[in-house]
């Protein structure tokens, strides 16, 4: 009762957090005519005065407003963007060590430009942390220009590079790359022989883009790094021809609704845990898989499964029945260039290199027919949620993090700030649409598409899986409709699909690739189209940008980006992004 009346008072925790932030913009505000008044020379000298000022015992909060201000400054003259007080309070909420949730489209990897900058100069190391490679070979290309105006170095680290690329990335002031990246060299770091061979450096301060995707959704994932253990390709094969022989245990037919948690109890000879991704034999699966492996010749008639000398064998068909049963190709991987790739279920991207541990893969490669790799054992593994709490100072920021809030505090001790947008939300937000059977569903997406497409609205289409998105091209292309797939087999063209996306009556289809830190341009991507001509003149530049104003335009009279789902994910903030 007493908790109710103060925050009627004075306000949330969240409200009194932003009233507090709120003044400090406002006195980055203030210092805005002075800043403009300066030459470039001037206000480039600024970074050495910052740090001569941390070098002497001025701390960050102490800096933060000139800081900020420097950097407002810069992104104007540089990029032509100008930070919004939204913006600068989102810069001080990362630099606070807490998670900023700011809505998608309202400039997260802009923001992450005012605390980087102040730690780098107070000679932290920074390292911003985005999902993939290609969010973070182009913030640091985009944001680098404001740095290299200020004098500071950028590096960026993917996954290819050799040791010295990336000993040459990590001694720059700042550092984007993707977790993976940061994971893995960590324990490249941890396993070499002398410091020489170490590629980074101190774990000072990071900045998590999709802080929810990262910390959240592949919390548990582990980094494993691993080397060849012994060879056993060829029983891998043998038992994938037993599996088909085995049935999976059927729901009791007679199963009431109260009971639809509990386990399969049909008959059958193995049953499936979908949710764990574990499966295990019946009594009567283990006996016909005992007479199904004595026919194969690979255990003895007077011998069992459970025997020790045995548990190899029972490992394999473990392995076997789980690649069957539990992942599905172009869902759960592709198979590209006679090897099985990985396809990451939150990011809906390809892992090439990434392998399943346990024998895993080597049961799904017997499963496609593919060459059997050797089994790996592992030398060396951390997960996300153990490497980012070495952080001296995290932060993160992301569209959808207020849902896990408790979770952060817990887990973290990271705070969840909610940062309102800086213009009202416009976006109309309708409700589920259930259809009977799925034909009547894509029937439905169809017609959706063909209406957005006569009022020349560009519309994304999202779905869950390759398969989907392949299948929902394939309805599309029946009905003459151009479009785009934008899926882990098309990655090499992500940029250029993205590009064109929010042109007038574009149909893109992707599936959760494009839901994380891409932007989608309404009228198309002018600067893309201008970075694809041959030495352009100044009236060919204006005219590319004359026509995408036009476009732009058409696009806002249509109603915007029109968004179909075509199925709900496991995680809502999926949905969400």
């Amino acid at each position: 009762m007493l908790s109710k009346v103060a925050t009627k008072i004075f306000g949330s925790r969240n409200q009194r957090l932003l009233r507090k932030m709120s003044a400090l913009a406002d006195k980055i505000n203030a210092l805005e005519p002075t800043l403009e008044a300066l030459s470039d020379e001037e206000l480039k000298t600024k970074t050495g005065e910052f740090r001569q000022r941390s070098a002497e015992g001025e701390g960050l909060q102490e800096l933060l407003v000139e800081a900020f201000a420097v950097v407002r400054e810069t992104s104007r003259r540089t990029l032509k963007m100008r930070h919004f007080d939204v913006q600068l309070i989102g810069g001080m909420v990362l630099n606070d060590g807490k998670i900023a949730e700011m809505r998608t489209g309202e400039g997260k990897t802009l923001a992450a430009t005012l605390p980087a900058y102040l730690n780098a100069v107070c000679g932290n190391t920074v390292h911003v942390v985005t999902v993939n490679d290609y969010l973070a070979q182009r913030d640091a290309d985009w944001m680098g220009q404001i740095y290299g105006y200020l004098g500071l170095s950028v590096g960026v680290v993917i996954s290819g590079q050799d040791s010295a690329a990336k000993r040459a990335a990590y001694a720059c002031d700042i550092v984007y790359g993707t977790n993976n990246e940061f994971g893995f060299d960590y324990l490249r770091d941890n396993m070499a022989f002398s410091a020489e061979d170490r590629v980074q450096r101190s774990l000072d301060f990071a900045v998590v883009d999709e802080v929810d995707s990262i910390l959240i959704d592949e919390a548990r994932t582990p980094l494993i790094i691993s080397g060849p253990a012994e060879d056993s390709s060829d029983l891998y094969t043998r038992i994938d021809k037993i599996i088909p022989a085995l049935e999976r245990q059927a729901p009791a037919p007679a199963a009431a609704e109260s009971d639809a948690q509990e386990e399969e109890e049909g008959p059958g000879d193995f049953s499936v845990d979908e949710k764990a991704r574990q499966v295990s034999l019946t009594e009567a699966g283990h006996e016909n898989a005992e007479r199904l492996l004595c026919e194969a010749g690979l255990l003895d008639e007077d011998s069992s499964l459970y025997d020790v000398g045995n548990i190899s064998l029972m490992h394999h068909l473990y392995a076997g029945l789980r690649a069957h049963s539990l992942f599905q190709r172009d869902v759960d991987y592709i198979v590209r260039d006679g090897q099985i790739v990985i396809i990451d279920e939150f990011s809906g991207r390809m892992m090439p290199g990434r392998r399943w541990s346990e024998g895993l893969h080597q049961a799904v490669e017997a499963k496609e027919g593919v060459a059997i790799q050797q089994e790996n054992q592992t030398l060396a593994s951390i997960t996300f949620q153990n490497l980012f709490r070495l952080y001296q100072r995290l932060s993160g920021m992301t569209g959808t993090a207020d849902t896990e809030s408790v979770e952060f505090q817990q887990i973290y001790g990271l705070e969840v700030v909610v940062i309102p947008t800086n213009q009202p939300m416009i976006r109309e937000d309708l409700s589920d649409l259930v259809y009977r059977t799925q034909k009547e569903k894509y029937a439905a997406i169809i017609d959706d598409i063909n209406a957005c497409r006569s009022r020349n609205q560009p519309v994304l289409v999202g779905t869950a899986s390759i398969e989907t998105s392949e299948y929902l091209s394939g309805l599309l292309s029946k009905d003459k409709i151009d479009h785009e797939v934008l899926n882990a087999k098309q990655h090499e063209r992500e940029a250029h699909i993205i590009a064109q996306a929010g042109k007038p009556a574009a149909v893109t289809i992707a599936t959760n690739m494009a839901g994380r830190g891409t932007d989608i341009v309404l009228g198309g991507n002018w600067e893309h189209e201008v970075a694809a001509m041959d030495n352009p003149s100044e009236e060919e530049i204006a005219r590319a940008k004359a026509e995408w104003t036009e476009r732009h335009n058409q696009v806002l009279e249509a109603g915007g980006l029109h968004i179909i789902g075509t199925e709900r994910h496991e995680s809502r903030r999926i949905d969400n992004q």
